[in-house]
């Protein structure tokens, strides 16, 4: 049967519990298990799709196409499993089908209510999310102590009396703070598990976050006064790369701890891959900087899959990538000299008008000056609309999203653009915005003797789709002739990537790759686009080669 490890947080939040639930589930994957992850959230929205980057960060898309928290890309990461819309049940979403079946008459009358109604509902979603491995990671998101997270605790709770304590593990994440002179203060941890033992929960294991090693003396101090065992109160000091915490959280002997509390038969532990990763970041050969331009910048979380996915690229080639934010804004105000320097430019997605022109002004930079450059989704949709402007001289081209009434909509909906007699273009004043949503992978089929060809090595790619406008097909046939090269398409005939053959190094993609990358493979277009920029770097500054 599956064994369940629930991981929990206290004192404050943010503390790390995805990047710990991902890393332990990296040790037990490295000890020969199979290793599910499923994330609970407490907010009432059903899923973080509509939800402001400035106040969740990334939307993490699943295969399948869901919306999901950010979380479920560290899970991604560490772990090869491949999360699905059952990875990840906010409150809303278990409210959403409680009441769904209440209208039914599922319930045949009854007072429906938290408990048993809404605890139900959360265990058959863990069971659903889990599926048929050998442990599934549980986080529960928030802090215990809040009332949102309460009917998630008692769910978990209910589900260690139901299975057993032999198959359910509690793994509670506190902060030990370091306080005046470098004292080391443990009652906020001993605080936190009282709270989380008055709700019924007892802990099997602690870990402590601090900036240092956490002493022996107030190791022992937080056993006695928590009934947590002394090497069960494990230190997560804080790390320079979150890819050393699964070898540090080995060190610790965590998954020893796991391992034997379900008396599962593993074999010894083989980090050998992820000390491959460490040791190729410790040894970069090269340096590159890369400048983001986006529109959530101040929120480095927005961006985390991408991040991720150029330090990646990093890893594979050896490269250190020092990453610079951009506010698009900022080129709007002062123009795009602040891009000058620069090895590559990165335009990534987004939604709404704000600061898109000046994503097109970093793209006629980066074209003008033979920049290496890669848009994703939103960014392969500026380059359209850079190139149709600025070539084509189509001083209106824009995208319906941004002008509804553009004389040269280069990018809308479907809907606006195709009717189902095939006229060259249909527009609607009310377009239904969800009917045109792409969520998930889809695959695209890559043309011959491209660059995007040469990149992935391959004549079709499945990848991550989130947007709802598209490239408008009426204007192949004449950006085709200006110059512009569109690489792949999808099966539908749905422009997947553009690139300029007349250029260094120019693509940009519908989709987002950045949400496949992981530490240990890595993704071709990343590295790809990072070997451009170490080889524009060579081209404009010999003696940077080697730097």
């Amino acid at each position: 049967m599956t064994r369940f490890v629930f991981v929990t947080g206290g004192v404050v939040s943010s503390l790390g519990k995805g990047i710990a639930s991902a890393s332990l589930g990296a040790i037990l994957e490295a000890r020969g298990l199979k290793v599910s992850l499923v994330k609970l959230d407490p907010y009432i929205n059903v899923d973080p799709g509509t939800m402001s980057p400035f106040q969740h960060g990334e939307v993490f898309v699943t295969h399948d196409g869901a919306e999901t928290d950010l979380d479920l890309g560290h899970y991604e990461r560490y772990v090869r499993y491949t999360a699905t819309r059952n990875s990840n049940f906010t409150t809303g979403r278990i409210y959403e089908q409680v009441i769904a079946k209440e209208r039914r008459g599922d319930y045949l009358g009854a007072t429906v209510q938290v408990i048993p109604h809404i605890t139900d509902e959360i265990k058959r979603c863990i069971q659903l999310g889990a599926g048929d491995v050998d442990v599934c990671m549980v986080e529960i998101g928030g802090t215990v102590g809040d009332i949102e997270s309460l009917p998630f605790l008692e769910a978990i709770r209910q589900m260690g009396v139901e299975l057993g304590r032999s198959n359910c593990a509690f793994i509670h994440l506190t902060l030990v703070p370091i306080v005046g002179g470098g004292e080391i203060k443990t009652k906020p941890t001993q605080h936190s598990v009282k709270e989380l033992r008055g709700i019924g929960i007892q802990p099997d294991v602690l870990l402590c976050r601090s900036r240092d090693e956490l002493p022996i003396e107030q190791r022992r101090k937080i056993a006695l006064f928590t009934n947590v065992e002394e090497r069960a109160v494990i230190s997560a000091v804080d790390s320079d790369d979150i890819y050393k915490i699964p070898l540090l959280l080995h060190q610790e002997g965590l998954d020893d701890i796991i391992v034997a509390k379900f008396g599962l038969n593993a074999k010894p532990t083989d980090l050998a891959e992820w000390r491959a990763v460490i040791a190729a970041k410790q040894a970069p050969e090269a340096t590159v900087n890369i400048a983001m331009v986006g529109k959530y910048v101040q929120i480095k979380d927005s961006y985390i899959s991408l991040n991720e996915a150029l330090t990646h690229a990093g890893l594979k080639t050896r490269t250190r990538v020092n990453v610079h934010y951009i506010e698009s804004t900022d080129i709007e105000s002062s123009g795009a000299d602040c891009l000058a320097g620069m090895d590559a430019i990165l335009v990534p997605g987004g939604f709404g008008h704000r600061g898109v022109e000046g994503k097109i002004q970093a793209v006629q930079y980066a074209r003008e000056n033979g920049i290496p450059y890669l848009g994703i989704c939103l960014g392969m949709q500026v380059a359209c609309i850079e190139y149709a402007r600025n070539v084509l001289h189509l001083a209106d081209a824009n995208s319906t999203e941004f002008n509804p009434t553009s004389v040269d909509p280069i990018i809308a909906l479907i809907t606006e653009w195709q009717d189902r007699a095939g006229a060259r273009l249909t527009r609607s004043a009310q377009s239904d915005l969800g009917g045109t949503m792409r969520l998930g992978s889809q695959e695209a089929l890559i043309q011959a003797d491209t660059l995007a060809r040469r990149v992935y090595g391959r004549d079709a790619v499945s990848e991550r789709h989130r947007h709802r406008f598209e490239f408008n097909n009426t204007y192949l046939d004449a950006m085709t002739a200006a110059g512009f090269k569109f690489s792949a398409f999808s099966k539908d005939g749905l422009v997947e990537i553009i690139e300029l053959p007349s250029h260094r190094w120019f693509m940009a993609v519908q989709f987002h790759p950045e949400f496949t990358s992981t530490p240990r493979d890595g993704h071709p277009l990343f590295s790809g686009f990072v070997r451009a920029a170490r080889d524009y770097r060579a081209s404009q500054l010999p003696q940077a080669a080697s730097a």
